[in-house]
């Protein structure tokens, strides 16, 4: 048990609904704030960030990837709320210049984000997590996965694919235990994968073999457009996936364990769970 009331601002996204689960699990009063979840709250409506703040004293935050960042300002006004501990998800590299390609200076919104969480005046811990594993199972992947073809601008890159679930527990762990502030975590699992690979290991578990198709930059761009993506957000997601191509991804990094004192959960662990649930057509 403990003392904080939480506020998880981004409360029904992939990480942030973990968190709530895993807090209320742990019997901590929490609050799961978005658009569409309990709480109301909306990055581009400030008159409902006070509301969501209102009496708590920690907040896992998951900013939006647009710059300029809204996150300084959220910050400020969570710490004048009364929040004394605060934990951002940022994204493994984003300090990093060249990270997602050459033209990327090593700023932007992340960056911002964690500029203001340092300084806060209050704890603070920083996530940095690398590609997700649950892309192929509820994200981006997903629909090609089940039907059957994967095209990705990623060559022969792999990438140390990091279960949300891991993501979560590290939070939770931020936000109610000792220990952990001032910590900036880099986030993987615990080998790394290539798409291809990746997809081996899905077929494993579900018996449907989809197929990796090395595709390049403007064909995935544009096949996200097609698909209805807005072009900044293909534009992002194509940047992405930069570091991916390039095998920046693939090494492993140490922060699971260095949070929570154990390895983290591997790809095959995530596909396990991930196909029980139903996630794939089988």
């Amino acid at each position: 048990m403990t003392n904080e009331s939480v506020v998880v601002i981004g409360g029904t996204g992939k990480t942030g609904r973990r968190v709530v689960a895993r807090l209320r699990a742990q019997g901590v009063e929490t609050r799961a704030a978005s658009r569409s979840g309990e709480t109301p709250f909306d990055w581009a409506d400030r008159a409902t960030w006070r509301p969501a703040l209102a009496g708590a004293t920690a907040a896992y935050l998951v900013p939006l990837d647009t710059s300029p960042s809204p996150a300084p300002a959220l910050v400020e006004e969570a710490v004048a709320s009364g929040v004394r501990r605060l934990v951002l998800l940022s994204a493994r590299g984003v300090d990093v210049p060249g990270y997602f390609g050459a033209s990327y200076d090593g700023t932007g919104p992340h960056t911002e984000a964690e500029a203001a969480v340092r300084a806060s005046g209050v704890a603070w811990t920083i996530l940095r997590p690398g590609w997700f594993a649950q892309n192929f199972s509820e994200g981006v992947f997903l629909d090609d996965v089940n039907a059957g073809e994967l095209a990705l601008p990623t060559a022969d890159g792999a990438a140390a694919f990091v279960d949300a679930e891991d993501i979560a527990a590290v939070a939770v762990a931020a936000l109610t235990g000792d220990g952990h502030a001032g910590e900036v975590y880099e986030l993987s699992g615990p080998r790394a994968l290539t798409v291809d690979e990746a997809l081996a290991e899905i077929a494993k578990a579900t018996g449907n073999r989809a197929a990796y198709v090395p595709t390049d930059e403007d064909a995935f761009r544009s096949g996200l457009i097609a698909q209805g993506v807005p072009e900044d957000e293909a534009e992002l997601w194509t940047a992405a996936l930069e570091p991916f191509r390039t095998g920046r991804e693939a090494a492993v990094a140490d922060g699971v364990r260095r949070a929570l004192g154990r390895a983290p959960r591997d790809f095959s662990d995530f596909v396990r769970d991930a196909a029980a649930e139903g996630a794939w057509r089988v």
